[in-house]
C-alpha cells in the first residue's frame, strides 16, 4: 500500500486535555478517506496535524514520506471551519485573491466550479447564505492543483441542495485526477458513497479502521458500522 500519511505514536495535548492519544496508522494514497467520530473525538486536531497547522506533543507524522514542512504544505489544501475570505469581496475577487496567495491555483477550474455550483461571481461574499459560503470555500479549496485535500465538516449545518452539490463536486474531482481526500463529516448517509477507506475516532483513539467496501460487505453500510461503534 502506498501511503499518503503515516502517524507513529502521535499524541496531541491542549494543556491537560488529550485530543489524540498514541495514534499510529497509515492512510492510503489516492483514496477517499472518511474520518468519522463524535464531537470531540479528535478529528479536527488530526486534520490540523496532517496539514502542518499544529505539531504533535509527541510522536511522528509523515506526509508523502516527509515531516510536514513548507514544501509539503504546497501539496496540501485544507478546508477548516473558518472562512479566510473578506466579506466585502465579490466572489470573483475572492477567486483572484486565492490565486495570488495559493501556489498552483487554477482560476479557470474555479470558474468552472462556480458555474457548476450556481454561484454568481458578482455577488458579495457577505450576501451569501451559509450553504453558499461553504460552496465558495470548497471551490477555492478544490481549485488548487494539490495531492492531498483535508476537508473538515464541509457538509455541516447546510441545506440539502448544497450538500448534494458538494458531494457531486467531490465526485467530479475524484474522477478527474488521482488525489487523496480526507473528509471529516457527521453526514455519513450523504457522504458514505465517496468513502474507499474509513477511520473511526473515539476519545482521541482509533477504534476502527479499514477498507470501506470490505466493511460494507461485513456490516451493510458505513452508517451501520458507525452505529455499532458508538451506540
Amino acid at each position: 500500500m502506498q501511503k499518503a500519511v503515516e502517524l507513529r505514536h502521535v499524541t496531541r495535548r491542549y494543556g491537560k486535555k488529550i485530543a489524540l492519544h498514541d495514534v499510529s496508522m497509515a492512510i492510503p494514497k489516492g483514496k477517499a478517506i472518511g474520518l468519522l467520530g463524535e464531537n470531540g473525538a479528535g478529528k479536527s486536531t488530526l486534520l490540523k496535524l496532517i496539514a502542518g497547522i499544529m505539531k504533535p506533543t509527541s510522536g511522528e507524522i509523515k506526509v508523502f514520506d516527509e515531516t510536514p514542512n513548507w514544501r509539503i504544505r504546497e501539496r496540501i489544501a485544507y478546508l477548516g471551519d473558518l472562512s479566510q475570505w473578506y466579506k466585502f469581496q465579490r466572489i470573483d475577487e475572492a477567486i483572484q485573491y486565492a490565486a495570488n496567495i495559493f501556489p498552483h491555483f487554477q482560476i479557470e477550474k474555479a470558474k468552472e466550479y462556480l458555474d457548476f455550483m450556481k454561484l454568481d461571481p458578482q455577488r458579495k461574499v457577505e450576501e451569501l447564505s451559509k450553504g453558499q459560503t461553504m460552496r465558495l470555500q470548497l471551490i477555492l479549496c478544490l481549485a488548487r492543483q494539490v495531492d492531498l485535500f483535508l476537508l473538515d465538516e464541509p457538509l455541516s449545518g447546510i441545506d440539502l441542495i448544497s450538500r448534494e452539490k458538494i458531494i457531486d463536486l467531490l465526485i467530479e474531482l475524484l474522477s478527474e485526477r488521482e488525489v487523496t481526500l480526507i473528509i471529516s463529516t457527521h453526514e455519513i448517509h450523504e457522504a458514505e458513497g465517496l468513502f474507499e477507506h474509513v477511520i473511526l475516532l473515539q476519545n482521541g483513539k482509533v477504534v476502527k479502521e479499514g477498507d470501506a467496501e470490505q466493511l460494507r460487505v461485513e456490516v451493510g453500510s458505513i452508517q451501520k458500522v458507525y452505529r455499532e461503534v458508538f451506540q
